[in-house]
């Protein structure tokens, strides 16, 4: 019988995913893989998400000394804005990052700066609090083919570009799944129906690449998982029918997008025609919410994944 936990809840043999709390509940996650005696995190949302990681490992009677990694899929801000607190916290862990990503790890300042450009200190510091930095010594820098050896459990990291190009994937054999942050998409239980999970692009907020997104999915898919592990939210299982959902709207948003280029009220009208591409798609799941529900659910995604979409516009 699988022991109740306050803010985590176990996904597969040896995972648990844990709710960072961030935005709203079923939102962000953490995973906390034990092996042995041995525990990494994948993704740690942000500082305030810090005190549910605590209460997960004391609730499994684990101590912060058994914390060997804190790996990262990339260096946005729900993913990784708690790192150094986490690493702070469990003295004894190396911090995992893409090597693009490794700098902004040991000296967040850029990266604060970054997020108060586009949301104000007020929010930034509502959100995120202040970054701590990395040790330089404490970090490992992780790319393609890099293995994660975790009690009797090897994870394997893949470099995974296009909403990021600092972002990795992890692949664990064992469960047969993919930590794969942000670039196979976000999928919210809210919209689980009968038909299964549904799956969006994120293309926030300034490195969207669709054609390096796209061999980034098929690379995932080609490995043949069980499910996935994204960080928007838990586990999902049926990945090739995933794949193909979350294809067939990244062509249907590039194609908006080009056809908005040089609209002057395209980021407007890219949020609406966003909105309707995946209405479109959760009707033909036969998703019960409104329109306007699923709208105003979308909220702050489609105000994100437009700006991303306005700046690769811009770019190319």
């Amino acid at each position: 019988m699988q022991k109740h936990l306050t803010y985590a809840q176990l996904v597969a043999p040896g995972i648990y995913c844990v709710d960072t709390g961030f935005v709203r509940e079923q939102f962000d996650a953490s995973y906390m893989v034990i092996d042995g005696d041995e525990v990494a995190f994948i993704d740690v949302g942000t500082n305030y998400s810090i005190p549910r990681f605590l209460t997960t490992l004391d609730e499994l009677g684990l101590k912060t000394q058994q914390v060997k990694y804190i790996a990262l899929t990339h260096v946005h801000l729900d993913h990784a804005g708690g790192a150094g607190e986490m690493m702070r916290a469990c003295d004894q862990a190396q911090l995992l990052v893409h090597p693009r990503g490794a700098r902004h790890m040991i000296d967040p300042s850029a990266l604060r700066a970054g997020a108060v450009g586009v949301y104000g200190e007020e929010i930034v510091e509502q959100s995120y609090g202040q970054l701590l930095p990395v040790d330089a010594a404490r970090v490992v820098e992780v790319g393609e083919g890099h293995q994660i050896h975790l009690g009797g459990r090897t994870l394997h990291c893949l470099d995974t570009p296009g909403h990021a190009k600092h972002h990795i994937a992890i692949w664990d054999p064992i469960s047969r799944g993919v930590f794969t942050g942000d670039t196979f998409g976000l999928s919210y239980r809210e919209f689980d129906t009968a038909e299964g999970a549904f799956i969006m692009p994120t293309t926030t907020p300034i490195q969207f690449d669709p054609e390096a997104l796209k061999d980034s999915v098929l690379r995932i898919s080609a490995l043949k998982p069980d499910c996935l592990f994204p960080t928007h939210f838990s586990r999902i299982n049926g990945v090739e029918r995933l794949k193909g959902l979350f294809l067939e709207q990244l062509d249907e948003i590039v194609v908006l997008a080009k056809q908005l280029k040089d609209d002057a009220n395209r980021h407007a009208m890219l949020k609406d025609g966003m909105a309707k591409i995946h209405i479109n798609h959760l009707k033909t799941m036969n998703c019960k919410l409104t329109a306007a529900e699923i709208t105003e659910f979308l909220k702050i995604d489609l105000e994100l994944n437009a700006l991303g979409i306005c700046h690769w516009l811009d770019k190319s």
